[in-house]
């Protein structure tokens, strides 16, 4: 890594006459991930994958606003809600403001990289190692809560390092707020965020910023933000509490140990880039290079080793890193400060790393965003030995979950929609639309009913689906995608016929075992007990 001896006065106060240069240079960069992301979802789309599983739920979820669901928080319903109202349910549609968001985070880099005291080197380096992360570029390619949350976060890291620096105490202690509370409107992992930086202020000469008025005003914002969400858990038993511990019980998610926690973060935001993340946190904590900082690496440390304890996915931490390739960034700047290329201020600073990291990314693209056809990308990952991190105990077939989720769901919707124009009238009115769980649900709610739009709305035992509860369903006549079995079923109905199954070879192997079915006439002795069916996991 990089020495860290050197120091300058603009690290501690940042040039405010450099301000607009940087939010233009950081606007070009965003400008350039947005067109990426674009390009990427028309490419890959055009190949044959569609939608993902979870953006269906999303957005039955933005068609159900509400404070608080099961299983995410409330932003991404309404990030979805925009993206239908604004550009429609396309595919390319639902992802445009996740190609936003991934654009602001590109530029937030840049103002950080200056708010710490880099100049137009450490600036670019730092954009250019966050627009080429492969966890970033499939974060911010499909509709996911996780699109948002490095903003939120770095939101958070800007304000207080801003205010560190002398700018408005409260201003930017409310900008604070604001982010918190949004952020933690979007996913509950904000709280570990929010208390790693807080110790790492207490353990640093820095917990001064946390004696003024100011900053009990943006504590105090953010908890109001926050506080309808959890005054809905509250109201609805603690949901979310609820489904975490199903996860806990059922060994859902992939646990891993220590070595193969930090690796996976190593591969996750490219190996190459961790001579610009992993400086930036040794830079932090040695406090040489980045003056009056240390608190940012000590949140860093606290929270990794939070985050490992709680065995989360590894995805969970990408929202953390921005400021740390900033940091990075200014340290390797401050090391070369005698080279031509550095002190004349070029954007393209070291041709050589940017280089290498351009190439390298190139090679692992595919395990970023599916831009290769599925059997041409098993054939190219199978001989580059590219495996990709697998962060729930579900079986896989031969495509990573993340890509095999885009598969199989127009062709369940062509048999649910076949069959139930086939039902009498009478039927028609009555019948049940389910599925087992909310991606055959929201594929069904959207692509089914725009098929055929008398299509009833779906139900599902899973998650926020059962608190949407069974729209007068009875349970007298349904037609089921289910995994259960015939024999099952028939002590369940007393006529059950067999539509179809779901066979697409590229789809979760659960879902390739399931049938889809025409029940009817249901035993009295079994009744349609919703309260009984819940599946929050």
């Amino acid at each position: 890594m990089a020495d860290m001896t050197m120091s300058v006065s603009l690290v501690d106060h940042p040039d405010r006459s450099a301000l607009s240069a940087a939010l233009r240079l950081a606007a070009i960069f965003a400008v350039v991930k947005l067109l990426l992301q674009f390009g990427l979802t028309l490419w890959t789309e055009h190949l044959g994958y569609g939608y993902f599983r979870d953006e269906f739920y999303y957005l039955a979820c933005g068609r159900h606003l509400a404070w608080g669901y099961v299983d995410h928080g409330p932003v991404v319903a309404v990030q979805a809600r925009l993206g239908e109202l604004l550009f429609g349910t396309s595919v390319f549609a639902l992802r445009v403001l996740s190609s936003a968001a991934g654009a602001v985070v590109v530029w937030l880099t840049g103002v950080i990289a200056w708010a710490l005291g880099g100049r137009r080197p450490a600036q670019a380096l730092a954009m250019f190692g966050v627009l080429l992360c492969p966890q970033y570029i499939a974060l911010h390619g499909f509709l996911s809560m996780n699109s948002f949350e490095p903003i939120f976060w770095s939101v958070c890291v800007l304000a207080l390092v801003l205010v560190q620096r002398g700018y408005s105490e409260g201003m930017w202690w409310m900008v604070f707020g604001v982010s918190a509370g949004v952020g933690l409107l979007n996913k509950p992992s904000m709280t570990f965020f929010l208390i790693a930086v807080a110790i790492g202020l207490l353990c640093t000469p820095q917990r001064r910023l946390l004696a003024t008025r100011w900053a009990a005003v943006g504590v105090g914002l953010l908890i109001l933000i926050a506080l309808p969400n959890l005054l809905w858990q509250a109201q609805n038993h603690w949901p979310t509490l609820e489904f975490l511990e199903n996860g806990r019980a059922e060994h859902k998610n992939v646990i891993l140990g220590p070595v193969p926690f930090f690796m996976q973060q190593f591969l996750n935001m490219q190996p190459m880039n961790f001579a610009l993340w992993g400086t930036g946190v040794v830079a932090l904590l040695r406090g040489r290079s980045i003056r009056g900082m240390r608190w940012l690496g000590v949140a860093f440390v606290v929270f990794f080793v939070t985050m490992f304890g709680l065995h989360a996915k590894d995805y969970y931490l990408a929202g953390i890193y921005p400021a740390f390739f900033a940091a990075g960034a200014i340290a390797w700047e401050h090391r070369f400060a005698a080279r031509k290329s550095v002190r004349q201020g070029r954007v393209v600073a070291f041709p050589v790393f940017e280089g290498m990291l351009l190439v390298s990314t190139v090679l692992v693209l595919p395990m970023a965003s599916p831009v290769l056809r599925p059997y041409t990308w098993i054939r190219y990952t199978t001989a580059m030995h590219l495996h990709g991190s697998k962060s729930e105990t579900a079986e896989t077939g031969p495509l990573p979950q993340f890509y095999a989720d885009r598969f199989g769901w127009q062709q369940q919707v062509d048999t649910v929609v076949k069959a139930y124009r086939g039902l009498t009238p009478a039927e028609q009115r009555e019948v049940c639309i389910y599925g087992d769980d909310y991606g055959e649900a929201g594929a069904l709610d959207l692509l089914g009913r725009r098929e055929e739009p008398s299509l009833p709305a779906a139900i599902s035992p899973q998650n926020s689906y059962w608190m949407w509860g069974t729209h007068g369903c009875t349970g007298e006549i349904a037609i089921a995608i289910s995994g259960g079995s015939l024999e099952e079923l028939q002590g369940q109905y007393e006529s059950v016929t067999v539509l179809g199954r779901m066979d697409d070879p590229l789809a979760m192997p659960f879902e390739r075992h399931k049938h889809i079915y025409l029940l009817r006439r249901r035993r009295p002795e079994m009744p349609f007990v919703w309260e009984k069916m819940k599946d929050f996991i």
